[in-house]
């Protein structure tokens, strides 16, 4: 990564939006300006103009430092949801908010094996879950720094904390010690780690300023570049139960995010999925751990497994890149296109994905989850029942729900949807969600998917397992339940997978 310039640099020729400046002749060099003060940043910036690299530095120290006022930032962070940055600024802004707080440094031999996975958030979203240690199973180290559940789409820590003893927070040297013995770690972002963005993140949630891509982009950049990665996948969600209802919305995210981080020399490339069904047939969190160790057991439901399979594929051969790539790829491809153009080889188009599914079929990727859990804090008893017990019996070992009320089919017909939004608005009322931060959760709350999308029903099938601590459904919590069945007259059909197109950082970023 290139070093910031000193402060009191002069600023970049000016670029056109999306577009990294070329730089102009310099004469002899004049005295430094005097660093803007911030009310000239945002009249800068609510004008249209450009900031600078050191405009952009000057304001992110502020919000650390405490000299910039609330409502400094608020009026910061609106200029850039209406005006927008260029590529360079965002570049600029994410590099700022990395270097706000501590870098995680690791042994150089490890340089090429550094990788991890960000999702934008989705309903039954395990993934993290499975693909941590299947990728440690595939000799890669996975340092990965997740989060906690946000509105309606569930949070990988509190997933892993509904295992009892399970921690998320760990010392820098703790995590080096997880990735020299395990080859990964799930932990939480520690407030030393990019405070800026804690800061930044707070504010964008009460000035409706979570929308905007520039922020989004330096967002979640800016806690991956301090993981010092090789590479970085992400799973960028579109649909009904997703931040972007559209694929092109997701994919004009996807698309920052991989030119920001070719800018910050971080390889970056983004999966586009789709997020109107729940991802498995479990929702809730330890019903959701319970299917990522069945996953793991090499069974567990297909739209899972391929998600995972997929994007460990594209991770574990990322860095043996060769050629030619184009920008994007769909899932459209005959199997193995996308890692055909990865690898650069033909001979060698299946191997990402047939050694991520072996970590499964074999049993090595739950081996490195019971001892990722055993070094996190579990009771090394209880991680070795969890994963080497049936499902049963891991049933009985993690926190459950008072009762289960189980939801028939209304009507015969071919199950088209089941929408994952209204789902997760009623486990969310149930206490499987937060209504504001540090409340805490029912782990036990959840849902179980008795059907698969494309599936014939006939009327008076259960089609949906609800464990809830209350003692029933509410009547418009049932009926909203319903109405996420969607029903068709259509034959049955094998339900599509959820990966649906491949973003790629541009050829002069692969060397």
């Amino acid at each position: 990564m290139a070093a910031p310039a000193t402060p009191g640099s002069p600023a970049p020729t000016p670029a056109a939006p999306g577009k990294l400046s070329q730089g102009a002749p310099r004469g002899p060099p004049g005295p430094p300006p005097e660093p803007k003060q911030l009310p000239e940043l945002i009249r800068l910036k609510r004008d249209g103009g450009r900031l600078s690299e050191g405009d952009i530095r000057g304001f992110v120290s502020a919000v650390v430092n405490g000299s910039a006022q609330g409502t400094q930032i608020g009026a910061m962070l609106m200029a850039i949801r209406l005006r927008g940055m260029d590529l360079e600024e965002t570049v600029a802004l994410t590099q700022a908010m990395a270097k706000s707080g501590q870098q995680l440094e690791w042994p150089e031999a490890w340089h090429q094996q550094l990788v991890d996975k960000h999702s934008t958030g989705g309903v039954g979203d395990k993934v993290s879950l499975v693909l941590a240690p299947a990728l440690a199973a595939c000799g890669c180290k996975v340092p990965m720094i997740s989060g906690r559940g946000l509105g309606h789409t569930g949070g990988t820590l509190d997933k892993l904390e509904s295992i009892p003893g399970f921690t998320v927070i760990q010392s820098p040297e703790q995590m080096q010690g997880l990735l020299e013995q395990v080859g990964c770690c799930i932990v939480g972002q520690s407030k030393k780690l990019a405070p800026a963005d804690g800061i930044l993140y707070e504010a964008r949630d009460v000035t409706a300023t979570v929308d905007s891509l520039p922020l989004i982009t330096a967002s979640i950049l800016s806690k991956k570049v301090v993981e010092n990665l090789s590479a970085l996948v992400m799973d960028v969600k579109f649909g009904e139960a997703a931040v972007f209802p559209s694929q092109a919305e997701a994919r004009e995210l996807a698309r920052a995010l991989v030119g920001v981080g070719a800018g910050l020399g971080l390889r970056v490339a983004a999966a586009l999925t789709a997020m109107d069904n729940p991802l498995g047939r479990s929702v809730g969190h330890t019903l959701e751990v319970e299917e990522a160790l069945l996953c793991m057991d090499g069974e567990g439901p297909p739209d899972l497994r391929d998600l995972v399979t997929k994007l460990g594929e594209l991770t574990s051969v990322r860095c043996r890149a060769r050629g030619p790539l184009p920008l994007h790829l769909s899932s459209d491809l005959p199997a193995g296109g996308a890692l055909l153009w990865l690898s650069g080889q033909v001979e060698t188009q299946a191997e990402g994905a047939a050694r991520v599914a072996a970590t499964l079929d074999h049993g090595s990727a739950r081996g490195r989850f019971e001892r990722m859990l055993a070094m996190q804090g579990v009771d090394p008893g209880l991680a070795r029942a969890l994963c080497s017990g049936t499902p049963a019996q891991r049933h009985q070992l993690l926190p459950g729900a008072r009762k289960q009320e189980e939801l028939l089919a209304p009507a015969d017909g071919t199950v088209e949807q089941v929408r994952a939004l209204p789902l997760a608005r009623v486990l969310h009322e149930l206490g499987a969600g937060r209504n504001r931060a540090g409340e805490s959760l029912r782990p036990g709350v959840g849902a179980e998917l008795l059907v698969s999308v494309g599936q014939r029903l006939r009327r008076g099938t259960p089609w949906l397992r609800v464990h809830l601590d209350a003692p029933a459904l509410s009547d418009p919590q049932r009926c909203a339940l319903q109405g996420a069945l969607v029903l068709s007259d259509r034959a049955p059909f094998a339900a599509p997978s959820p990966f649906a197109e491949l973003i790629l950082p541009p050829t002069h970023t692969q060397q």
